[in-house]
């Protein structure tokens, strides 16, 4: 069953988005714990808010203890000052897990880095910035549990939208849960609240499933 949905979302993304990377910098998606090294682990995600609403699919990997990389494509439908517009996003990211809770401390605790790309007609959107997480895995059963996670980014962001070219600096934080449901499948909510950010919503919502493999 996981082979068969972590290829039916591969497809999907290869169909789709055929140059898959993307950043951090549009969500978080996962708590502060990393890929095992050779691990790997496909996600897709719908995101909504009042006048956003996109798809996104994510590919992590790891070649080394505690690090691991992003890389996301997705596509999001806008209505921004009264224009509708189509724009692809693309980017990548990487996070560090420099604390974990089996440590002694209470959360797990990581801290990254992401480069975002948003464009379409008449927008152009150019996003970087630090990231940090934190995380608390809460098992339930031997293979059941839910992780709630806290995100914090400083996002720094060139805008190019309907002729008008600016530069943007916002506080992206995130709060959400993952929840396993077996060791193959893990279903993830965020709530996105977005700080001084000129071109996105306030506010808005992610639903996706995580698959490792």
């Amino acid at each position: 069953m996981r082979r068969f949905l972590a290829a039916a979302l591969t497809a999907l993304a290869t169909a789709v988005f055929p140059v898959l990377g993307h950043a951090q910098v549009f969500g978080q998606y996962t708590p502060a714990e990393t890929v095992p090294v050779n691990g790997h682990l496909l996600g897709a995600y719908l995101n909504a808010s009042e006048n956003f609403f996109g798809l996104l699919t994510q590919l992590r990997l790891s070649f080394y203890p505690d690090v691991d990389f992003g890389f996301q494509g997705g596509l999001t439908r806008i209505d921004f000052q009264g224009t509708d517009a189509t724009t692809v996003r693309l980017g990548a990211d990487f996070k560090y897990l420099a604390v974990r809770a089996a440590q002694g401390f209470p959360v797990d605790l990581a801290v990254g880095a992401g480069l975002g790309v948003e464009t379409g007609d008449n927008i152009s959107v150019l996003s970087l910035g630090p990231s940090l997480v934190v995380s608390r895995n809460l098992a339930i059963g031997s293979s059941a549990g839910v992780t709630p996670f806290f995100g914090l980014g400083l996002l720094f962001s060139n805008l190019d939208v309907l002729d008008h070219e600016t530069t943007d600096f916002s506080v992206p934080f995130r709060v959400g849960s993952e929840f396993r449901m077996s060791q193959d499948l893990r279903l993830g909510v965020e709530l996105q609240f977005r700080i001084k950010d000129d071109f996105n919503d306030d506010v808005s919502f992610v639903t996706g499933v995580n698959i490792p493999f």
